[in-house]
């Protein structure tokens, strides 16, 4: 789940990423619950969820996640063996 902000206008923020995750992992999605939740707030907040588990909060982590990043930390949980290509490569270049 995505929570954003309509306060901030952060609906096209929220749907870009949520593109991405479903993208890179359609296949896992709909071995779970199948589905990506978007949900709107206000406040200021972006929050990214798996189930009721907190991978990223724009206000704890200090901004929006890099994509790569979180897509790091959302493969770590539920496919931990899955290579994520161009993605891992970047990291242990870093």
């Amino acid at each position: 789940m995505i929570s954003y902000c309509t306060q901030c206008r952060w609906l096209l923020r929220a749907s870009w990423v949520a593109q991405e995750l479903l993208t890179t992992f359609a296949k896992e999605l709909s071995e779970h619950d199948g589905e990506l939740t978007l949900r709107p707030g206000t406040g200021g907040i972006f929050q990214v969820y798996i189930g009721d588990e907190l991978i990223w909060d724009r206000a704890r982590d200090g901004g929006f996640p890099d994509v790569a990043e979180l897509k790091r930390l959302i493969r770590d949980r539920i496919a931990p063996k899955r290579d994520l290509g161009h993605i891992d490569r970047a990291a242990l270049a870093e």
